[in-house]
Formats: C-alpha cells, structure tokens, sequence
C-alpha cells in the first residue's frame, strides 16, 4: 500500500531579538522502508516463537488488548505483537486481528523456524477474514551485558586485582525477533526480517537483578521496530527568512512576521506579497525569500521555488540562490 508523502508539519519558529533573521523548523515525513501490497487491509497475527512445553495457553489476545505486562519470557515475546497491534492497528485502514489459537508450536530458541504450511496459513487467514498473516517466528532474550561485567570481575579476581569490585549497576537486555508475513492467496512471503533490540536498565536490590520490566519494555521496543518499517518516519529541515526591512517597509516586515510567529502563513504571505510587489532592491529580495519560505509551508514548492529563485536573480539574495537550490533538489527527490 503505498503512499506518496509530500505534506510537511509546521512545528516551532525561534528568532533572534538582535538579528534581521528569523527561521522556521519543519517536519517533513521520510516514506517507510516497506509497503503493504494493495489488497491487503486485515492482518492476522500470532506468536510461533515457543517451545512445545510453552506453548500450553493461548490467552496472548487477551494480555495484549487488556494491556497486561508480564516477565516471563513467554509473556514477554507476546509485547512484541503487542507492539505491532498498538502501532499498526487502524493505520490507514489497516486491521489487526487475532485467531482463536493465537499462539502455534516453534523452536523456542534462536533458530527460525520453517515456513509455515500454507494450509495453516490458509486456515487462519479464513477465520479471522484476514488477508495476510503476520508470525512471530523466533524469540530469544538475553541479559549480556551484566553476564559481560561479571565476567571481567571474575578475571580481575583470577588475575590477582585487588580492592573491592562494585558489582554491576546497570543489564542490558537483549532480544532478537524475526518476523515471517504470509500472503495466502498466492502463498509468497510478503516480508521477512529478524531485529535485535537493546534496552539498559537500573538493576536492584542485593543481587542485582533486572527490574520486572526489563524484558517486556525489550520484547515491546522489538515489535516497534518491525512495524516501523511499514510507517513513515520523520526529518526536520531549517528555513531562513527575514524579520525585519529596511526604510518605509520596516513596520510591515514586523506586521508579516508576527504572522508566522503564529502560523498565520497566509495573512504573513499577504503582507509579503504586497512588500514584493512595491519595493526593490534589497527589501524586494527580502521578501521574495520570505514568500518562498511561506508557499513550502503552505505545501506549495513549484511555487516557492520560483519566489527562491526571484529573490536571487532579481535582486542578488544569496539566501534566495541557497534556498532555490535546497528546493529543486527536494522537488527531484520527491
């Protein structure tokens, strides 16, 4: 399912008291690294990533629409579908769905798994009318980096170091996933993908073990991570324009100004347009460049790009010529 992003989030404008400049921060969206094949609008999920013996219950759905945490290793492989529900549900259209069995027999270690049958496969896409299915294949924590410390205390001790060692304060928990996604129509993989999550915690007490929540908030930062491959993420960009003009111009400079300190890009543009269109030379340049700062956050870029490039041949704005240039790039880009 793909989606061309061109709009953009105004978030703040800061200025400076003493300088003729001001500038404006906007937050443009990156597309996800990978889309949805069109048809696909419901997906099931469930959690192969168990051992026989742990797989006797099958309550994942519950836990996960209840919001219960958990420690157990079993528990916590269910926060990464957790993840995958919270972030993806309802995201364009798109439902998440759990079958009656929401937990199937797998390895339990590290080693994934084979591919599903596709009739299993079939068989939960019928139930649930979904048109894809999405498993946890593999699940597998670990707390290395308290194991790591230990360690080096141990040869310090062998080695003959004296003085007292503080034992470690802090584990990070450590958890691969890797993620399978089904399309039972023309039984392809849609995706496949194995994350490694890094989480570090505060130990406590007198044995300094992980706090409960360790490895839930791990398990649920590594289903983040797969889902976010299918959202946009976000970048921000600076944009300079003038605050201040010269002479006869310089109170509407302000007036267009104080617009944009409050979003008001259309009454700023309207006050910078009549600026344009009486002045030149310098406060002519001025407020070109403004008026082209302006149409990007009104979402329109052919357009700021020519006020960019007016400001520069016309009247020798260098932060025109700069500008015009930044643009015609992010129109080639998109």
């Amino acid at each position: 399912m793909k989606i061309k992003f061109t709009s953009l989030i105004l978030v703040v404008i800061l200025i400076s008291s003493c300088s003729k400049y001001g500038f404006v921060r906007l937050k443009y969206p990156n597309e996800p690294s990978m889309y949805l094949p069109e048809n696909i609008k419901t997906i099931a999920i469930v959690n192969r990533s168990l051992s026989p013996e742990e797989n006797n219950t099958n309550n994942v759905a519950e836990s996960i629409l209840t919001g219960e945490i958990a420690g157990s290793d079993k528990l916590a492989s269910d926060e990464c579908l957790k993840a995958v529900y919270d972030r993806f549900n309802g995201h364009q259209g798109i439902s998440i769905v759990f079958p009656a069995k929401t937990r199937l027999m797998g390895t339990g270690t590290r080693v994934t798994p084979d591919i599903l049958d596709w009739k299993i496969v079939q068989q939960i896409c019928d139930s649930t009318k979904a048109d894809a299915l999405l498993v946890l294949e593999m699940f597998d924590s670990n707390s290395d980096l308290l194991l790591s410390a230990v360690n080096n205390q141990l040869n310090s001790v062998l080695a003959g170091a004296t003085g007292t060692t503080a034992p470690p304060s802090q584990i990070r928990m450590n958890v691969v996933a890797y993620w399978r996604m089904y399309d039972p129509v023309n039984k392809k993989i849609i995706d496949q993908y194995q994350s490694t999550n890094y989480l570090t915690f505060n130990t406590g007490g007198t044995l300094n073990l992980p706090p409960p929540e360790a490895l839930p908030q791990t398990a649920y930062a590594a289903g983040e991570q797969y889902i976010y491959r299918f959202l946009p993420s976000y970048y921000y960009v600076k944009r300079d324009l003038y605050k201040k003009g010269k002479g006869a111009f310089k109170e509407q400079f302000k007036a267009g100004f104080r617009k944009s300190e409050v979003a008001n890009w259309k009454g700023a543009y309207d006050v910078w347009l009549d600026i344009a269109q009486k002045s030149s030379g310098k406060n002519a340049g001025r407020a070109c460049l403004n008026l082209a700062v302006a149409c990007e956050v009104l979402g329109k870029t052919d357009e700021a790009l020519a006020w960019a490039k007016k400001s520069y041949e016309d009247y020798g704005n260098k932060l025109g010529r700069d500008y015009a240039n930044v643009l015609k790039y992010r129109i080639n880009v998109e």
